[in-house]
């Protein structure tokens, strides 16, 4: 494979780099800027340089660049420290006549960009070759090794001398290539290894290029991926050189069909270790890929969503997904072992399903392994809550559309109210209660965890979601969002907090008064916030812990609340016995018709009425007009028919 193409014009979406130069007093900092810019030396410079930009085609890149020279003076340490924060690039020199200076790198210069938490390539200049002592050569490897292995950061060493020309321009060309080609992304220098991001997207490069899906890369094949990295063909005895290299180093690197994924990925090691890093950069690039080895913000289609909107995928996606379960589910047993879910991803940056609030969220088998419903279940969940993240992932695991015809905008929830339907596929419903009431236990039984009477206090919000059957055909995805009870007065500093709410519920332990009474409080809460937002919900009681006697005047004060906010009396469930009175279907029933099951307070119906009364007096006021006009318009009618006559 070919190197990047050197005529290629700004493929990196950058106005230009900005490279620091810094070191001791003395160490040539300003004489080697100046030799650069200017291609002469001269012998007397200014202390400090002012920004110094470099002709935009010195390089082939044709990226501009910008150096800053610093201050030596100790007073000066500020605004040096403020410069190499800006800078994309740090150039740092010592001179190669005062020994002293190349130990100050160790000692002060790499630890202080620590401490700055200055994380960009680092470049190592020896200055003032020329005035070395003949009598103390020593190779660069063996004085920088030492230190390189201490500073990672460092990308290249060079040593120059800007009297003698020597190597000048390669100081701001390994600068400037380091910011364009870095070598943080791709490669481990402890290990000597790719990275793992970076093998990801090699990998799924490699699948995109496999057109017969053979697991190599045919001459033909090999041949169009060099045309479209570098815009020119590879000839037949290049070929034959590539897979000789590889197969030299790595038998299993070629096979009877051709390069092979494990070959492909030893190409690109070699490619970097030999400081060919562009190759590999332009290869990313062309297939969409940034500096964070993810797909450009320009490939994921932007969503404009209304607040009361949700996004959710269409049938499309969820063909295709059932198609990636099945290509994935290698032993046909119905469900996807942690190890395939890990193959599945293993062409995304890295598997979008660990940690919060993914990870615990679906139900899982004795084994961590995922069901169809529940590996469609994540996916809903994933679209509802990132939809921008979730058609990431489905470009990345090889969706083949459009990725706008992966996902739908729904209809606006108080339209819905209005059409006293929804349609939504996926639905959200937020679980309000006090502690101790069961809210974790109602969401752990709903993704078919077993009952546990330890009590493990939710701090964060934390989401369970799974397929509930509403009818013989009838199956939506129902998204449970449980709420801590300190977390519910940040949520409504939110305006809009419950625009995304397609169905509240308030669990309550029916067998203490204090916690019925925290639950309708929030009810009443709740419900007057969505009166004052204009996001109304529609609302269900919970009575947990039906195996428990209930205090003694629950049903009375649980029925006048209920009725008095004109919502349904609440549902008995046990979840320690696994009763749960249909309440999952139930649920899902009552978001399924919005403008019922809405609780109205106190306030909210003085608000009606008054809007009634208002509304009442306006349309007599209408009325009373319209007769006015009516009998005027006859006496003018009468008074002109008798003058006529």
């Amino acid at each position: 494979m070919a190197q990047a193409n050197a005529e290629a014009v700004n493929p990196y979406g950058r106005s230009g780099v900005r490279i620091v130069v810094a070191g001791d007093r003395g160490t040539g900092k300003s004489s080697l800027i100046i030799t650069a810019a200017a291609d002469t030396f001269r012998a007397n410079v200014p202390p400090v340089l002012p920004p110094t930009k470099l002709p935009e085609d010195l390089y082939p890149d044709r990226v501009p660049i910008t150096i800053i020279d610093t201050p030596s003076r100790s007073e000066d340490s500020d605004r040096v420290s403020e410069e190499l924060k800006r800078a994309d690039a740090v150039v740092l020199t010592y001179a190669c006549d005062r020994p002293e200076t190349l130990d100050r790198l160790s000692t002060f210069w790499l630890p202080h960009l620590r401490n700055l938490e200055v994380n960009v390539p680092v470049i190592v200049v020896g200055c003032k070759l020329d005035l070395r002592d003949e009598n103390q050569q020593v190779s660069l490897e063996q004085v920088m090794s030492p230190i390189m292995q201490q500073f990672r950061e460092i990308e290249t060493c060079i040593e120059c001398s800007a009297f003698r020309h020597i190597q000048v321009p390669e100081v701001f060309y390994y600068a400037q290539k380091a910011v364009l080609h870095p070598t943080a992304p791709l490669f481990d220098q402890e290990s000597q290894t790719l990275k793992p991001r970076c093998v990801r997207a090699l990998k799924r490069i490699f699948i995109l290029c496999d057109h017969d899906r053979d697991g190599a890369l045919s001459d033909a094949e090999l041949n169009d991926f060099q045309v479209k990295c570098f815009n020119a063909p590879l000839q037949p005895s290049e070929i034959v050189g590539v897979k000789k290299v590889v197969q030299e180093k790595l038998s299993e690197g070629v096979n009877e069909r051709g390069l092979t994924l494990t070959g492909f990925l030893f190409l690109h090691a070699l490619f970097i270790e030999k400081g060919r890093l562009e190759t590999t950069w332009t290869v990313l690039r062309k297939f969409g890929y940034n500096d964070d080895i993810r797909l450009a913000d320009e490939l994921i289609p932007p969503l404009k969503c209304a607040p009361d909107q949700s996004v959710e995928l269409t049938h499309e996606a969820i063909d295709f997904l059932k198609g990636i379960f099945d290509a994935f589910d290698g032993d046909g047993d119905g469900v996807l072992r942690p190890r395939e879910i890990e193959e599945l991803f293993s062409t995304a940056p890295e598997s979008p399903w660990t940690g919060t609030p993914f990870e615990d969220a679906v139900e899982k088998n004795a084994f961590g392994g995922l069901s169809l419903d529940a590996f469609l279940s994540e996916w809903a969940l994933m679209t509802l809550l990132n939809p921008t993240f979730s058609v990431e992932n489905l470009i990345y695991i090889g969706y083949p559309g459009d990725p706008t015809s992966a996902i739908r905008l729904t209809r606006k929830r108080r339209l819905d109210r209005k059409k006293q339907q929804s349609e939504r596929n996926v639905l959200q419903c937020f679980v309000f209660g006090p502690r101790k009431a069961g809210k974790s236990a109602l969401l752990n039984s709903f993704i078919g965890r077993p009952y546990s009477d330890t009590y493990n206090p939710t701090t964060e919000d934390r989401y369970a979601v799974n397929v509930v059957n509403t009818s013989m055909q009838g199956r939506k995805y129902l998204v449970l969002r449980e709420v801590p009870e300190d977390g519910v007065r940040k949520l409504l500093t939110n305006k809009e907090s419950l625009a995304a709410c397609d169905i509240a519920i308030f669990v309550h332990d029916r067998s203490d008064e204090s916690s019925w009474k925290t639950a309708s409080e929030l009810l009443v809460d709740i419900a007057g916030y969505g009166e004052d937002t204009g996001f109304e919900v529609p609302c269900l009681i919970v009575a947990a812990k039906d195996d428990l006697d209930s205090f003694s005047m629950s049903i009375q004060e649980s029925t006048r609340v209920s009725q008095d906010m004109g919502v349904e009396a609440p549902i008995p469930i046990s979840v320690k016995l696994g009763d749960f009175n249909s309440l999952f279907r139930r649920i899902v029933t009552a978001a399924e018709h919005p403008h019922l099951s809405i609780p109205e307070t106190d306030a909210g119906r003085s608000r009606k009425q008054y809007h009634r009364l208002v509304h009442r007096s306006l349309l007599l006021v209408t009325v009373g007009a319209a007769v006015v006009v009516g009998v005027t318009a006859y006496r003018v009618y009468s008074a002109r028919k008798n003058a006529s006559g």
